[in-house]
């Protein structure tokens, strides 16, 4: 836990590290996020700095039952799916997503350029996310851990 000012370019950088089970994982290789409230040690909410590269995507498309977050774009040309609907969002654009209405998000970067972007989101205990596109649900245990299942409930 740092407690100090830092150059968010010095917090320890991940590229495609998730939690998600094959055959899902490949589709976030092209994602460098950035912790930064896990480096400073916040425990509230979340902050990621984070990177697409042309052709990745943020996340699978999922909502958040319990959860909050919220994205602003600082560089780049990301595409937010958004229900069933599409949104071409250009730098100083943001997006929040209300947890609890079922209506799934993602970002993907259709473009040849790299997108940056802040995600934000609150650390409510007992989240379960749904991925209407997948067979996967992810519930959250009492300790914060993620369980991944199928649909049905059957483990990965």
């Amino acid at each position: 836990m740092n407690q100090l000012p830092a150059s968010a370019k010095s917090v320890p950088a991940t590229m495609g590290q998730t939690i998600y089970p094959e055959p899902y994982a490949s589709q976030v290789k092209g994602r460098l996020k950035r912790k930064l409230g896990d480096y400073f040690g916040l425990t509230q909410f979340g902050v990621n700095l984070t990177h697409l590269s042309p052709g990745a995507v943020s996340a699978l498309t999922h909502s958040h039952s319990k959860q909050d977050e919220f994205i602003f774009v600082l560089e780049g040309f990301p595409t937010l799916l958004l229900g069933a609907e599409e949104f071409q969002l250009s730098p100083g654009d943001c997006c929040g997503f209300k947890a609890g209405t079922g209506i799934a998000h993602q970002l993907v970067n259709r473009s040849s350029e790299t997108v940056t972007y802040l995600e934000m989101g609150d650390r409510t205990p007992g989240d379960q996310v749904e991925y209407p596109n997948n067979d996967l649900k992810a519930t959250q245990t009492i300790n914060g851990a993620w369980i991944l299942t199928h649909k049905d409930d059957r483990p990965y």
